[in-house]
């Protein structure tokens, strides 16, 4: 058990029986009040995202997983297969239970899932991820020197703002918590 004030983006917690993944909280001390923790939890069996608060002195039972390293193999309709590296032993997480995660899933890619009892829940993204644009306009020379950016689809299907310089077919690194442009790949 931790207190409330403890919880962080990521955390898995169980409440009422069911489990809860953290995507978002904030601590609140308004005025004279006792403070409080504002969440956004994500029920992990449906996907549903659900707005939840806590008092700071509420205690919240952390559900406790196991992590796998598996390669993602293709998707079929809304389900997206998944093998363990280490026995072969295949297995299929829905898009619901994904969320935003399919954004990032590419063929042959080595993820982290997360377990509970045997049953797979979801994944953890690395902070980044690699993938190659499919769909951009050309850039314009006379725009260096501005930071406008422009829209560029991805090999996922995913459509990030990205510089005027970065070209169709080039590798961009993207921010997988915020959906961003970071950097040019290289290489």
């Amino acid at each position: 058990m931790i207190q409330a004030t403890q919880l962080r983006r990521g955390n898995t917690i169980l409440m009422n029986g069911e489990l809860y993944q953290v995507v978002d909280y904030q601590h609140i001390t308004p005025g004279n009040w006792r403070g409080m923790v504002q969440t956004k939890l994500r029920k992990l069996s449906t996907g549903a995202i659900i707005d939840h608060r806590f008092r700071s002195e509420d205690r919240v039972e952390r559900a406790v997983l196991d992590e796998r390293e598996m390669e993602y193999l293709y998707k079929d309709g809304t389900d997206h297969y998944f093998m363990d590296t280490e026995n072969y032993e295949q297995i299929h997480l829905s898009e619901e239970v994904l969320g935003d995660a399919v954004n990032y899933l590419v063929a042959n890619s080595k993820i982290k899932v997360d377990f509970y009892e045997g049953s797979p829940l979801g994944v953890e993204l690395p902070m980044t991820m690699d993938l190659r644009v499919v769909e951009t306009d050309p850039g314009m020379p006379s725009a260096t020197v501005s930071n406008v950016l422009k829209p560029a689809k991805l090999e996922t299907g995913l459509v990030v703002g990205v510089p005027h310089f970065v070209q169709q077919g080039e590798v961009i690194r993207v921010d997988t918590a915020e959906g961003k442009y970071v950097e040019r790949v290289r290489g």
